[in-house]
């Protein structure tokens, strides 16, 4: 069983409590936040202990691990501190506002023996998943080009300023939905490595760019374009696809959808030659307790997993966003 505790009860911390409620290998030793209606409600309907002082919270409860779900701003400091208790760590994307800080962070969760993980969530959605088998499994050849692309109603009009709207916040397109789509070209791919242009646009914002568009660079040299904008109100949601084009096949895919056409007869189980076509559900491992998508549970049972020391902490490490966080900062330098 793994004490946990959560700092940061918005949409997301929320979203990740009534999971590990549900988890029967946690134990919900804690809440903290700085609502005290959040809280209230919190002690009154689901009988948990709750603060408004998360140092407080660690030193009575003393937690296994945390999850951090505040604006990032407040995630360097916070984080280091719990490193340096030992506590394992669940932190909320992006993981900082710089790459050294985030730099920081891997270090000394390497330095204190800390399970360390980031919630970019679509590293276990079965698609991309899947994605990634056939491109590292060498099965579309050499990779020449791709692209990266979310597109929602995130931002569809001018209104009263939030912490969207602000850059000390870690708002802005990039950093909050554009993110999501570089942390998969990281995975999938290979790291950004450089940007031959970028163009970070505002459509309804003041502040922060809603759009952003990129010329991207990995380590490998292959090159590829980024087109994120949550200002587009065609579509219901926000939508995440990556296509991927190689000398023996190409791979378009988002979310619900995979489609595959490949050239030659060197092939994965399950495909033929030409155009193949799955969908999320054939890809999907099956999770005990489903909130928004499988994903949500399956990344919070992966960290909950890697804790017991049933799974190597290898996926959404702080590595991997350190890796994201220094892309972001690539693209925001090219863009000026």
């Amino acid at each position: 069983m793994i004490k946990v505790a959560l700092i940061g009860a918005g949409k997301m911390g929320i979203s990740h409590l009534s999971i590990l409620g549900a988890h029967p290998d946690v134990e919900i030793v804690g809440v903290c936040d700085t609502s005290k209606m959040v809280l209230d409600v919190m002690e009154k309907y689901a009988k948990l202990p709750t603060f408004t002082d998360h140092e407080k919270m660690l030193e009575k409860v003393k937690p296994d691990a945390v999850f951090v779900s505040v604006p990032t701003k407040f995630h360097y400091n916070m984080v280091k501190d719990l490193l340096n208790r030992k506590i394992h760590v669940f932190a909320e994307k992006p993981l900082c506002l710089e790459p050294a800080q985030s730099s920081d962070l891997v270090k000394l969760a390497a330095d204190n023996k800390c399970i360390n993980q980031v919630g970019y969530h679509n590293k276990f959605v079965g698609t991309f998943r899947e994605v990634k088998k056939i491109v590292q499994g060498g099965f579309l050849g050499d990779i020449y080009h791709f692209t990266g692309e979310a597109y929602g109603p995130v931002v569809v009009k001018k209104k009263q300023d939030t912490w969207r709207s602000d850059p000390s916040e870690g708002g802005g397109c990039l950093m909050d939905y554009a993110s999501h789509v570089i942390d998969l070209i990281n995975d999938i791919l290979a790291p950004v490595e450089s940007s031959r242009g970028s163009i970070l646009k505002p459509v309804y914002s003041n502040n922060v760019e809603d759009a952003v568009y990129s010329l991207l660079e990995l380590s490998n040299k292959v090159t590829g374009v980024l087109s994120v904008n949550w200002s587009d109100d065609t579509y219901r949601k926000m939508s995440t696809s990556i296509t991927v084009i190689g000398t023996r096949g190409k791979i378009i895919s988002d979310a619900n959808e995979l489609k595959v056409f490949f050239k030659d007869p060197k092939l994965p189980s399950g495909y033929s030659k030409g155009w193949n076509v799955k969908y999320v559900t054939e890809l999907t491992e099956q999770v005990d307790f489903f909130l928004r998508g499988e994903e949500y549970s399956a990344q919070i049972d992966y960290f909950i997993n890697t804790c017991l020391g049933k799974v190597p902490n290898s996926i959404n490490t702080f590595h991997s966003a350190w890796l994201t966080d220094n892309a972001i900062s690539i693209i925001k330098k090219s863009s000026k």
